[in-house]
């Protein structure tokens, strides 16, 4: 009996969060007791897979899979949380992983510019499948911000969450995870769980 749970990371637009965002999930997956959890890295930069190796999370199995075969083969656990990060731009490879996934998350940014590469990705998303935006690096209090979310709303694009700044959406291998990126994630992660639309 399949027991596995798979939380797909993806935009087709890079440089928005994913990897940050993949990381998180799955440090918070462990901390709610998941186990085991996989993190699947599918970009071919390996970005995920160089963080952890770099600093490695007690509890997370990496899997490097860069060709659709191989993240087939990552993503057909019988068991545990299974965590994707998706490359940018790679489109067949994101449907692939997202006709697959029990939830996709959607990092982006607040502001205009970052609308269309979302709509896009929702499109690649089988419509079956729970899905929400997590707006990272967020500017607290700011006007984009307010309008981002309103427009959001407005699509009927649910949004998981919204991630202060000050995590550090560039932080990368080089920085710790902070708690309070921890308890955002958990948010996050809890609500692609549930599958909440």
């Amino acid at each position: 009996m399949r027991t596995v749970t798979s939380v797909v990371v993806s935009n087709i637009k890079g440089g928005v969060g994913k990897t940050t965002t993949s990381v998180y999930l799955a440090a918070a997956a462990v901390e709610r007791g998941h186990e085991p959890v996989v993190l699947v890295d599918a970009d071919r930069q390996a970005s995920s897979a160089e963080w952890l190796e770099t600093r490695p999370i007690e509890g997370v199995t990496v899997i490097e899979a860069p060709s659709q075969r191989t993240l087939t083969r990552a993503m057909g656990r019988d068991d545990g949380l299974v965590v994707v990060d998706t490359p940018p731009g790679d489109e067949r490879l994101l449907q692939s992983a997202a006709g697959a996934a029990d939830a996709v998350v959607i990092p982006t940014r607040a502001g205009g510019v970052e609308f269309s590469p979302v709509l896009a990705t929702l499109e690649l998303i089988p419509a079956r499948t729970p899905r929400g935006v997590v707006i990272c690096a967020a500017r607290l209090g700011t006007n984009d911000l307010e309008e981002a979310i309103a427009w959001w709303k407005s699509q009927s694009v649910s949004i998981w969450g919204v991630i202060p700044e000050r995590v550090g959406i560039a932080s990368g291998p080089e920085a710790r995870l902070y708690r309070e990126g921890l308890n955002e994630y958990a948010v996050v992660l809890r609500r692609a769980l549930r599958g909440k639309r």
